[in-house]
């Protein structure tokens, strides 16, 4: 945990706070402190398989594979391994190479750090997918993966779309994802059918003290219980896969939170994960990319 932690928080582009303020605050507090408390989190929603977040990301490689059999396809992860580089490495050979990073929403803490790896290798023309925020595959599986837990489970008085979160500051800076966000849930809430009184959008995965998009998603949940809604149904639109921020942070954190308060019904929508729309629809993004 330290060493990935380590990784992924000295990025620039992640915390964007001057190095000679950030990087001492970094390895003598939080890389002290951070590692043990995240790993908790994990083992809470780790698998016999592996964790939650690399088993559907392996599962979706292998189906896409299936789906587009006259093209070479490889996963990599932006911190940790196997990495970028390794990736590329499996596709020598190839004249051009298409990555997909599996952020819908663009962000330069994400999909643009992932430009910066890209731009430091040599290798095949690379090509980059910027977002597919609104595309109507993607926004298509989310619908239908929405009504079917709505078919088998009823439906919840509200659909909160919760969206990872971003320092406020990135988004005065010129950063586009919020938009993005709010696109998405529009497009979706549509999709559905739902009047805006019907849905809220929400930002979670807060980091330090600075000031982050609002609102927040735990806050609002216990907002909502303690103004008598009894159920509420809670979707993470910017997520592919399960993982730690979908399984424990709403799951868990977000249920007892929403119960605590008053509310009665909690229900987490699993994220696309292998959903045939959502295979079909990846299919879609890559056959049509640059």
């Amino acid at each position: 945990m330290r060493r990935y932690l380590a990784e992924f928080l000295s990025d620039p582009r992640v915390v964007e706070l001057p190095r000679w303020l950030w990087l001492p605050i970094l390895h003598g507090i939080v890389l002290r402190t951070r590692p043990a408390k995240s790993a908790k989190k994990y083992a809470s929603v780790w698998t016999p398989e592996g964790s939650p977040l690399a088993v559907h990301t392996i599962r979706q490689t292998e189906l896409l594979r299936a789906a587009l059999a006259q093209r070479r396809i490889e996963y990599a992860m932006r911190y940790g391994s196997p990495t970028i580089a390794e990736g590329l490495k499996k596709l020598s050979g190839c004249s051009s190479v298409i990555v997909l990073p599996l952020y819908p929403q663009f962000s330069r803490s994400t999909t643009e750090t992932i430009r910066d790896v890209i731009g430091k290798l040599s290798g095949p023309r690379v090509a980059m997918v910027e977002s597919f925020h609104d595309h109507p595959g993607y926004v298509g599986a989310l619908a239908a993966g929405i009504q079917r837990h709505w078919a088998a489970h009823g439906r919840g008085e509200k659909l909160v779309m919760s969206f990872h979160g971003l320092p406020k500051r990135a988004v005065d800076r010129g950063d586009p994802y919020q938009d993005q966000c709010l696109a998405t849930a529009k497009i979706l809430a549509g999709s559905l059918r739902l009047a805006p009184a019907e849905y809220l959008v929400t930002f979670q995965s807060r980091f330090g003290a600075a000031e982050w998009l609002q609102p927040y998603t735990e806050p609002t949940l216990r907002q909502l219980a303690k103004s008598g809604t009894r159920r509420v149904d809670v979707v993470c639109p910017g997520f592919v896969s399960d993982c730690l921020e979908t399984l424990e942070e709403i799951a868990m954190q977000g249920r007892a939170a929403f119960l605590e308060a008053g509310g009665s019904e909690f229900h987490a929508l699993p994220c696309l994960n292998e959903a045939p729309e959502w295979i079909e629809a990846l299919a879609k993004i890559v056959e049509t990319a640059p």
